[in-house]
């Protein structure tokens, strides 16, 4: 399920690095981190949904290659992007 638009343009506005800012690596952090935040409470309800599992576990892996790319070129965005999103690296 998409994000609802208000929710999507306040996360990038509180994650970007200027004002025309929508893809940058901490934009889609904070964007994937919501999504994945709804699928887990989806499967709180929905235990056999294997089909929106494999797409949870699609979301995590690309966040967790964000965050590797994010700390190999800024270490301190890194720090600032999971700190903010109360991440436990």
């Amino acid at each position: 399920m998409p994000l609802h638009s208000e929710k999507t343009i306040e996360l990038v506005a509180k994650f970007r690095t200027h004002d025309t800012d929508t893809g940058s690596p901490e934009v889609q952090v904070a964007l994937l981190t919501e999504r994945i935040g709804y699928l887990t409470e989806h499967f709180k309800t929905h235990a056999k949904d294997h089909h929106s599992r494999r797409g949870l576990l699609k979301l995590v892996s690309k966040r967790r290659r964000l965050l590797a790319y994010l700390k190999s070129t800024s270490l301190e965005r890194y720090r600032k992007t999971v700190a903010a999103l109360n991440l436990r690296k």
